[in-house]
């Protein structure tokens, strides 16, 4: 099991001739996954690395039943390609753009708004269940079959957590990117439910960082349901100073708080285990697991 995607996901890229969204798809096709079209307005017709192009989502998904989407289209043009997605009622789309202007993405939340699709990021890494499906930018290793779900705010911190699982021997049930960016699509709390209900998921790894709610919310849901499977939780950005960004569009709060500390705290109380150090991590989870 995974959440998300699986082995039947079938997944087409938005913007496949782009030199990124290429080398994703072959990456991608490599490890398993089912990638059934690229869309390309003005190149219907032709073929792409052996896939079919269409000029449209809608068009894709009726010829080929495609129920995934990867976007791979420039920040001007990203929120006019999700939102043709939306329409599409493609039901996962998976947005790895980065520096899509915060407006645009509003209007993205809006169309969201009642839709029958989910969206993974923008600025993310994308989704993979191991041996299953992979959508976006992730390196092919170290990611192993296993038990272990992962939701995160940082793409390169995450690939340094799922080599711990992967050494360990718990292997990821699924891992996520939710997106660095302030307006985004699945948040943590989201990704727990699911990760929650996932049979096959038996740890969950949060990983965070200051400004936004994410944590929060996260932190909210663990006391409302206080789970049996162990949260191993890690925020980054424990000695960034107040009112900067740091990195990521989302590690910044002109409203103030958002703190490390204070999502620290929040998850502690929740009853998550908080890793001191990334290095941790792996540690933490094959603990917490021996100790059920």
């Amino acid at each position: 099991m995974a959440i998300l995607v699986d082995a039947n996901t079938k997944v087409m890229f938005q913007g496949l001739t782009g030199a990124t969204a290429s080398r994703s798809a072959e990456r991608a096709i490599a490890g398993g996954t089912d990638v059934v079209a690229g869309v390309r307005p003005g190149k219907g017709g032709r073929e792409h690395l052996n896939i079919p192009l269409f000029d449209s989502v809608a068009e894709a998904a009726r010829e080929t039943g495609a129920d995934a989407t990867a976007v791979f289209v420039p920040a001007l043009q990203a929120a006019d390609a999700m939102i043709e997605a939306i329409e599409a009622e493609i039901p996962l789309i998976v947005c790895v753009t980065e520096r899509i202007p915060v407006l645009d993405m509003i209007r993205v939340k809006d169309a969201l708004t009642g839709a029958k699709s989910r969206l993974i990021g923008p600025n993310s890494f994308g989704i993979i269940s191991p041996g299953q499906c992979r959508i976006g930018v992730m390196p092919d290793r170290p990611h192993k079959p296993g038990r272990i779900g992962i939701a995160s705010r940082a793409a390169t911190l995450t690939y340094a957590v799922v080599e711990q699982t992967s050494r360990v021997g718990l292997g990821q049930s699924t891992s996520i990117g939710v997106g660095g960016d302030p307006v985004h699509g699945i948040g943590f709390a989201e990704c727990l439910e699911l990760f929650l209900a996932d049979d096959a998921t038996h740890g969950i790894v949060l990983i965070g960082e200051i400004g936004g709610t994410d944590e929060e919310d996260a932190a909210d849901l663990l006391r409302r349901v206080k789970p049996k499977k162990p949260v191993v939780a890690h925020v980054v950005g424990i000695h960034a100073p107040s009112g900067r960004r740091m990195g990521h569009a989302g590690t910044f709060d002109p409203l103030g708080g958002g703190s490390a500390r204070d999502k620290i705290d929040a998850l502690r109380d929740a009853g998550a285990i908080i890793a001191e150090s990334p290095s941790l991590i792996g540690h933490a989870m094959r603990e917490a697991l021996r100790h059920l």
